[in-house]
């Protein structure tokens, strides 16, 4: 993919050769401006690369999709409409008392139980986040595409949707293509990590997480694992050794 330059074009991704199956869940990373959020956008339909194509099940893409949902980063409920209302609204082809079941079943899924009258100016920003997924949920998609949906919450609510996230993809085991500036939270959430390199963004590496969840994040293969995204991207996250620098033990599940 290629943009036009003053001089010269620029070069944002090059040689991305990508797979991935029905139902894993599968999260790019890399440093800021390698082009994570543009393949997304390529992957879901809204820009055309400049060579190559996008196939989903031998079907080229040509542009979005109802069948394949995009989660953005930054708030995209209707503010004029409830909770409930929001999460309802791709359900227009179903009667009333057809999409009443699935608008609950997706409210408690995502622990809004109780808030359902209320307007996205009545929650918080992590309430907000959970209307979206609920709303992509909904609609029965086949793929959900998401571009660093939790980037603007606060640490422990981000530490709480990726426990839900999880949870709710165990459920539901919709394919995700989700798109993160954090390694921790790529570790966390992924069957595979796809590690791009600064831009012109190639693919570095194509990691698989083999490790059970809900997930151990004190866990030495947790740790390596984490390490070896960190060596990839050129960079060391060094922890004090027990010798030089003792810490108290913690024990975090996600």
């Amino acid at each position: 993919m290629q943009f036009a330059g003053k001089t010269a074009p620029i070069v944002v991704l090059e040689s991305i050769d990508l797979e991935v199956v029905r139902g894993e869940f599968v999260c790019i990373v890399g440093p800021s401006g390698c082009g994570k959020s543009t393949l997304l956008n390529i992957i879901a339909g809204f820009l055309k690369p400049t060579v190559g194509e996008v196939l989903v099940n031998g079907t080229q893409v040509s542009g979005p999709d109802p069948q394949r949902i995009f989660v953005f980063q930054d708030n995209g409920v209707f503010p004029w409409l409830t909770v409930e209302q929001n999460i309802g609204f791709g359900l227009d082809r179903l009667s009333p008392d057809e999409k009443a079941p699935i608008i609950q079943r997706y409210i408690d899924m995502v622990g809004l139980t109780k808030f359902e009258k209320l307007y996205p100016r009545e929650l918080s920003g992590g309430m907000r986040q959970r209307v979206e997924i609920a709303r992509a949920l909904a609609a029965n998609p086949d793929i959900i595409y998401m571009d660093e949906p939790f980037g603007a919450l606060d640490f422990l609510t981000r530490l709480k949707m990726r426990a839900d996230l999880t949870r709710i993809w165990q459920e539901e085991r919709k394919t995700i293509l989700f798109v993160t500036h954090d390694i921790e939270e790529s570790v966390q959430l992924a069957d595979r990590v796809i590690v791009l390199s600064p831009r012109p963004g190639k693919i570095q590496k194509d990691l698989a997480i083999d490790l059970p969840r809900p997930r151990d994040l004190d866990s030495s293969a947790y740790l390596e694992t984490r390490d070896e995204i960190f060596h990839t991207m050129g960079m060391s996250l060094r922890v004090g050794s027990d010798q030089d620098s003792p810490r108290e033990s913690t024990t975090t599940r996600l």
